[in-house]
């Protein structure tokens, strides 16, 4: 059972901005992810979505099943994943 990702938009544009090194990681763990996102992912208190650690990174994934997908919204340095604005 392999989940589909969805990477929207704005989470593509931060992946195209930081290094090849770092997105490369990124995208491994995703691909890893997908085959058991229970897993790997920890559900956030208050919220129905997901955080994936990808090294000094955090993955925001929402995840469905029926159809299985693992929608990416937001990928943050951990410095600055947990602030509030």
């Amino acid at each position: 059972m392999s989940f589909e990702i969805i990477v929207h938009p704005k989470a593509a544009k931060i992946l195209e901005k930081l290094p090849k090194i770092i997105s490369d990681r990124i995208i491994r763990k995703l691909e890893e992810v997908k085959e058991d996102p229970r897993r790997y992912a920890e559900k956030l208190v208050e919220s129905d979505d997901y955080k994936i650690r990808a090294g000094d990174y955090r993955i925001f994934v929402g995840v469905t099943h029926n159809p299985d997908t693992l929608e990416v919204y937001s990928i943050k340095h951990r410095k600055e994943a947990y602030k509030r604005h």
